[in-house]
């Protein structure tokens, strides 16, 4: 834990702002201490309610020193953006965003090698992506793939701005969500739109939900309505009790299992009861089995 404070002093007013940081969060306390007019007498009033802010962490992945030097500078003007790594290619940024979490990438397309939308597809751990790039032809595709936002280079700060103000927003709901713990069971009903159709679903008969682009595919019955959600935000509305993500794509019902068998890369190969087959990473399928083993 550290500690800064800051004193300011006018006439016989003596007022303290001191920032606590704990674990990637700081705390702000402020406190007054009014003087009086005799010598050695005062009084101390404290302003309650401190104000919680966690630091939002994330990873540049860009083949280009110069484009990660120039977005390293423009993020100096956010101390709230704590930048945790720095990557020059896929594989390592693999690496690093599975191990190290982030909340979010800044995430190049053109690399050599593979280019950012093979990284996507091989990740394990599914952070907030924000692509840059000198080309907007990927734009389309970009937000396909769940992007949360697309900037072109050269950066404009007030383009990076908006970006992370998405991001906050995005986390604080998260956060928010998180904290309430209430969370939807296989005995909860929703409310499920597509178009002019709707339908009130038990959970307990759906058995996937699919990511496409910027939509969820919901199976249950013979229906797949798409609903205008991440599958990020719809992941942590359900109970992981019951509901389970199997990879980047998917969200499986653990009661809708039939098989489960070992497959390539010590990953898992389910087989649901409507037939359908899902895979499982190998971080995925460590989980399930530390979850669900006696």
């Amino acid at each position: 834990m550290s500690c800064f404070r800051l004193k300011f002093q006018r006439a016989n007013i003596l007022l303290y702002f001191q920032l606590i940081e704990n674990e990637g969060c700081k705390i702000f306390y402020s406190f007054t201490l009014f003087v009086g007019l005799k010598k050695n007498s005062r009084f101390e009033v404290i302003i309650i309610n401190p104000i919680l802010i966690k630091n939002m962490k994330t990873i540049i992945v860009d083949d280009e020193r110069l484009a990660r030097k120039e977005l390293t500078n423009l993020l100096k003007d956010f101390p709230e953006v704590e930048i945790i790594d720095e990557c020059d290619n896929v594989d390592d940024a693999i690496e690093k965003i599975n191990t190290l979490q982030p909340d979010f990438v800044f995430l190049d397309i053109q690399m050599p090698g593979k280019d950012g939308f093979s990284l996507l597809e091989e990740l394990e751990y599914a952070p907030l992506v924000v692509f840059v790039t000198a080309y907007d032809e990927y734009a389309i595709k970009a937000f396909e793939v769940n992007a949360l936002d697309y900037l072109l280079k050269p950066i404009q700060p007030e383009r990076l701005k908006e970006t992370l103000e998405k991001i906050k927003n995005q986390l604080k709901d998260t956060s928010s969500q998180s904290i309430s713990n209430n969370k939807l069971g296989i005995q909860d009903r929703v409310f499920v739109k597509d178009g002019d159709k709707c339908w009130f679903v038990q959970l307990k008969d759906v058995p996937l939900f699919e990511s496409e682009g910027n939509y969820v595919r919901v199976y249950f019955d013979n229906n797949k309505p798409l609903i205008l959600k991440s599958l990020n935000n719809l992941g942590d509305k359900l109970n992981e009790d019951f509901f389970f993500r199997a990879n980047r794509k998917h969200i499986i019902n653990l009661s809708w299992i039939e098989n489960v068998e070992n497959w390539f890369n010590g990953g898992l190969m389910v087989t649901l009861k409507n037939k359908m087959k899902i895979e499982l990473s190998r971080r995925q399928a460590t989980k399930l089995r530390e979850m669900k083993s006696l």
